[in-house]
């Protein structure tokens, strides 16, 4: 019956999209070349639909994908034991607890903003925040695969089927947001389910040739915040001259994959000149090897001052080391742009917090203005898996520890606050010694009035810093919290996670339990999960917001945490930062 209904739902859809398609070629065959005549195109329902343009500054040859094996890729994982029943019977119970926690999210959604971007958890309405493509589902549909809920996928794929990538109520489309979320997403299912559906890689194709017309510019750096209207329009485009360095970095495993699937050399070419672009200017920034977190597209000038490895900045260094391991070893490029990056990330980034019982772990922080500020932040968790990967496929096994102490940093972040949450952003008091930090009390108290800009002129400045720090519910070590929020996000778990399949180490999975717990406790809603305003108070109001994210990249994680070894191995996937596990192999 569901498949009678199904068909009865899409035959007017696809009769719809028969006659806009037959509309379409018509007009698009009948148009003189010259695009300043081309009409744009309108469905019977009076909504724009993005048209395919002639180029205005086309490339002259494709730059071609590398084929040729540059290096053998080292084993990542970790050669795991026979398990024990006893751990086997502990670990699929905590699998089965974040399954469960899933469905809840998941049914809540289907519920509540089936076909729409995102559920708000609280009020039970429906937000598109991601040009309305049901952002959720997409995002969410290896999830579904990885925890075998093909029922579910195979209902999802009915909403797959009719959207359509080629037009929006959204005006300015976010490249990077929808690469990641759609064209990850949809990739994803194809490489899971080895092209069983062939719908997944005919919408990867839908959209990635919409998102492929962002990069028709005079220096063929795409448009970061795409007006896809004023593209339909005839408006000549150029890049941005105020980008954010995530928005320029992060498309390479996508396009990548893309044309690995498709054959299509033109995705690989797209992001190819970005990436060479990159490499240009790699060395020649305030911080060699560092990219600034603002970047002016348009001019391919890297002046900004500010540096971090956080926000903003984040998945382009991600992104290095895993499109070398999609790429599998074919070119060094991606593997020289990352040493440059982690010996400046060594030398002018990482720092040790002081902390009360002396734990020896790991942030990066922020440079501004060559100013360090010991930040920590909830995105910069990513670092740890990254740095464990790399330093197991390049061989660099010194830098593996590294990799572990920015993973255990981000887990005490967790364990530190009353709610067991890490906040979205915190300062901390540095360690003058990376080796050798002992708990200095009247450190701490000063540091924290001087991060909260309070007068030293009070009879008893250190009770007064103790005052501070209560009000403020500043755990020891902490000076300040702008940021109190938890968000769902997935960093701190990708990277425990990571570090467990590198390692083996067991400890890792009673981490995770710990993270599950006390944010399914903290988040879960009547209707799915919210957002928490601020980790310090157990008594937080709650946010009425559940990124996609949560389903398609946390809950994965965790789920993988507690599952088999040899599901999504690191040997045979690359992960990208919405977790969308990527075949190696080319197809």
């Amino acid at each position: 019956m569901g498949l009678l209904r199904y068909k009865k739902v899409l035959i007017p859809a696809i009769v719809l999209s028969l006659l806009i398609y037959i509309t379409s070629s018509t007009l698009r065959s009948l148009a003189p070349s010259n695009d300043k005549v081309q009409k744009p195109l309108f469905d019977p329902h009076g909504k724009l639909h993005w048209t395919k343009r002639p180029e205005k500054y086309p490339v002259k040859s494709y730059i071609p994908i590398p084929t040729d094996t540059a290096e053998k890729i080292p084993k990542i994982q970790y050669d795991f034991p026979e398990e024990r029943a006893v751990d086997r019977s502990r670990r699929l119970e905590r699998r089965e607890a974040v399954k469960e926690a899933f469905l809840h999210a998941w049914n809540g959604y289907k519920k509540h903003a089936w076909g729409k971007d995102e559920v708000t958890p609280i009020t039970g309405k429906h937000d598109n925040p991601f040009g309305g493509w049901a952002a959720t589902l997409v995002d969410s549909l290896d999830s579904l695969l990885i925890m075998g809920l093909t029922d579910e996928f195979e209902k999802a794929l009915e909403v797959v089927e009719q959207i359509d990538f080629h037009t929006t109520e959204t005006k300015h489309i976010n490249v990077f947001e929808t690469t990641i979320r759609y064209l990850g997403g949809l990739l994803a299912a194809y490489d899971l389910t080895n092209g069983k559906y062939p719908v997944l890689l005919r919408k990867a194709v839908e959209i990635g040739e919409f998102l492929y017309a962002a990069f028709d510019t005079p220096n063929r750096m795409h448009m970061a915040r795409w007006d896809w209207r004023a593209y339909v329009a005839g408006q000549p485009q150029k890049a941005q001259s105020t980008t954010l360095l995530a928005e320029v970095g992060s498309l390479s495993l996508e396009f990548t994959r893309l044309t690995q699937l498709t054959g299509d050399p033109k995705y690989f070419d797209a992001i190819q000149r970005v990436t060479n672009n990159l490499e240009k200017a790699q060395m020649q920034t305030a911080i060699p090897g560092l990219w600034p977190v603002a970047v002016n597209a348009e001019k391919l000038t890297f002046t900004d001052r500010r540096f971090t490895v956080g926000g903003m900045a984040d998945s382009t260094y991600e992104y290095l080391p895993k499109e070398h391991l999609l790429l599998n070893g074919s070119t060094k490029q991606y593997r020289r742009m990352y040493e440059a990056a982690m010996q400046a990330i060594k030398d002018r980034l990482l720092f040790r917090p002081m902390t009360k019982n002396e734990e020896d772990v790991l942030f990066a922080g922020n440079v501004r203005f060559q100013s360090f500020q010991p930040e920590a932040q909830h995105l910069t968790c990513f670092l740890g898996g990254t740095v464990g990967i790399a330093a197991k496929m390049f061989d660099r096994p010194d830098e593996l520890s590294i990799a572990r102490k920015l993973v255990d940093g981000c887990i005490w972040a967790y364990d530190l606050t009353p709610t067991g949450l890490m906040p979205e952003i915190f300062h901390v008091v540095p360690c003058a010694d990376m080796e050798i930090c002992p708990w200095d009390e009247n450190a701490w108290l000063a540091a924290v009035r001087r991060a909260n800009d309070e007068d030293d002129d009070v009879e008893d400045p250190d009770e007064f810093a103790r005052q501070i720090a209560e009000s403020r519910a500043l755990p020891p070590g902490v000076t300040t919290v702008p940021d109190g929020r938890y968000i769902l996000r997935p960093e701190a778990i990708e990277s425990v996670f990571i570090m467990y399949r590198i390692t083996g180490d067991k400890t890792l999975q009673d981490a995770a339990w710990r993270m599950f717990t006390a944010i399914d406790k903290m988040c879960r809603t009547k209707i799915a999960h919210a957002s928490v305003a601020d980790v310090r108070f157990t008594n937080s109001r709650m946010i009425d917001k559940m990124e996609s994210f949560w389903l398609a990249e946390t809950l994965k994680y965790f789920y993988l945490i507690f599952s088999e070894p040899d599901l999504i191995s690191l040997d045979d996937y690359v992960l990208n930062t919405e977790a969308h596990p990527l075949r190696r192999t080319a197809a």
